[in-house]
């Protein structure tokens, strides 16, 4: 399966420290800001369905994000930056976002490279640390 436009990287580290990694360096970064947290394992379980372990989280720097809503409104549609943490059946922790420069094509953002570059380098870094031991 194709996922176009998205970054999938393997976490070295269990489910639930992965994703604690994540949200710590998050909230230890004063120019991004938590906006939700979304527990889909939990949400199927109100249901009575099973999921692997799989949480969202949704962040945002107004000052990166904005800018490109006012070249291209549509990419509200992928704003606030999000990073999906999920366990897949044989154990194995995953982390997965959107490739900014998927979503510059995606919804015809120009001359903004400066910023989608800054994002890009951004989620790179913050998953790296959310995958490391």
């Amino acid at each position: 399966m194709e996922n176009t436009g998205i970054i999938t990287k393997t976490s070295t580290v269990s489910f639930e420290q992965t994703y604690q990694q994540l949200k710590s360096v998050l909230e230890n970064n004063p120019n991004l800001k938590i906006i939700a947290e979304l527990d889909h394992q939990n949400n199927a379980g109100s249901v009575d369905l099973s999921l692997n372990p799989t949480r969202i989280i949704l962040f945002g720097n107004p000052r990166l994000g904005t800018p490109l809503m006012q070249n291209a409104q549509t990419i509200g549609l992928d704003l606030p930056q999000k990073i999906l943490v999920y366990q897949e059946e044989n154990g194995t922790v995953k982390v997965a976002y959107n490739d900014p420069l998927y979503l510059k094509e995606r919804h015809g953002v120009t001359g903004k490279e400066p910023i989608l570059e800054k994002i890009s380098n951004a989620l790179h870094k913050l998953t790296e640390v959310a995958i490391a031991s």
